[in-house]
């Protein structure tokens, strides 16, 4: 066998649709395969003994270069190639990604008589991340949270956000999140852009998003990490209500930080566990 090699990323995914190529030391290709599901290439060409440069190249990838030496016996092993997103970031393979509600959280935290902080959070919620194969800037995420699963640990307090004064639960049941594009915005960080729609209004709000990484789960499955925040105005929203103290500081902040952390799982659907 002439050449071989290992197509990965930095997570160790294999880049099923990347292509080596193989030069002369006059810069004639003399070999060109592609990878197969595995990202392993298997190319039967004997190669005359000699140094050669190896290329491989994937869409949405950063190029990656190195040189081989083939000895008599006319075969090249290459070894793991790893290859990086373009401009260094790097995401979980393509593909479907189901929010697991039970092992990630939606918070928000809220400014309280202008001198410590109210945390909250929703228990029932579920989403779809998907990660597109070739573009990372066309990857998208669905998410739906219902409203009345408000839990801030006081059930009077509970009542009030749920009641028209805030989010208005009997008349807007769902919170809804869909993303509209994707912009990089460092290492392993971005910045996604979507449309909240919230106590009937719909506003786009932005998420910095950082992914932390993946692996496997004792239930047979993949998991996909990810950390993201944003800032809200209530007014935006429609959700005006306050109570000024003598001080002329408001009771309730008026702007609410989102806090997320989630678990995804490799598919479309979660595993019954």
């Amino acid at each position: 066998m002439g050449l071989t090699a290992r197509i990965r990323t930095r997570d160790g995914w294999a880049v099923s649709h990347a292509v080596v190529t193989v030069t002369d030391m006059t810069g004639t290709q003399v070999v060109r395969a592609e990878a197969d599901a595995e990202g392993a290439v298997r190319d039967t060409t004997d190669l005359a003994p000699g140094a050669y440069t190896v290329i491989v190249t994937a869409v949405g990838y950063a190029p990656a270069a190195s040189s081989a030496i083939v000895t008599a016996s006319g075969r090249a092993d290459v070894g793991n190639v790893v290859l990086t997103r373009q401009g260094g970031t790097e995401l979980p393979p393509p593909g479907p990604w189901s929010i697991d509600p039970v092992h990630s959280s939606v918070g928000a935290v809220a400014q309280h008589l202008g001198i410590s902080s109210v945390r909250g959070r929703f228990t029932e919620f579920s989403g779809l991340i998907e990660i597109a194969p070739d573009e990372v800037a066309k990857s998208r995420v669905e998410a739906v949270i219902s409203a009345a699963s408000i839990d801030t640990g006081n059930a009077m307090r509970d009542g009030h956000l749920k009641s028209p004064d805030f989010l208005d639960v009997e008349t807007y049941p769902r919170i809804t999140y869909r993303s509209t594009g994707l912009t990089l915005a460092g290492s392993d960080r971005w910045t996604v852009h979507g449309e909240l729609t919230m106590h009937g209004v719909v506003r786009p709000v932005d998420l910095d998003l950082a992914y932390l990484g993946t692996g496997a789960d004792p239930w047979g499955g993949t998991r996909a990490a990810f950390r993201a925040t944003a800032e809200l105005r209530r007014e935006d929203f429609a959700m005006n209500y306050n109570q000024v103290l003598q001080a002329g500081i408001s009771a309730i902040g008026t702007t609410l930080r989102v806090e997320l952390d989630v678990q995804a799982v490799q598919g479309d659907s979660l595993p019954a566990v």
